[in-house]
């Protein structure tokens, strides 16, 4: 692998107790001079990337100045979001910044 970089698999608890090992990796998500370090689910199966709301909040979001219903399924199917009409800027690593968009929920 050519300046590859490897992340564990980390165990989680869920809201029930059940323990699940899945692909976190640690991001950096940037909008203008706000920044902050999250963990996110690496999805490789997904159709679209979801931001919780309260990381969405913390970038400077407004919820009601998004206006585009975006349908989510699986989990976060009963689940409202809007497509964030911010693009931000995401690091991993060592790798640089890429442009990213996201369905923006109200869920946690």
């Amino acid at each position: 692998m050519l300046n590859g970089q490897r992340y564990p698999f980390i165990d989680r608890i869920n809201s029930i107790g059940q323990t699940s090992t899945l692909p976190y990796l640690p991001i950096a998500l940037s909008n203008g001079n706000k920044s902050i370090e999250v963990m996110a689910l690496l999805d490789t199966g997904a159709s679209v990337s979801v931001l919780p709301y309260e990381i969405g909040i913390q970038l400077g979001a407004i919820w009601e100045n998004q206006t585009l219903a975006i349908p989510l399924s699986g989990n976060l199917g009963q689940s409202e979001a809007r497509g964030l009409g911010l693009v931000l800027s995401g690091t991993v690593g060592k790798f640089a910044s890429v442009p990213l968009v996201f369905a923006w929920t109200r869920s946690t």
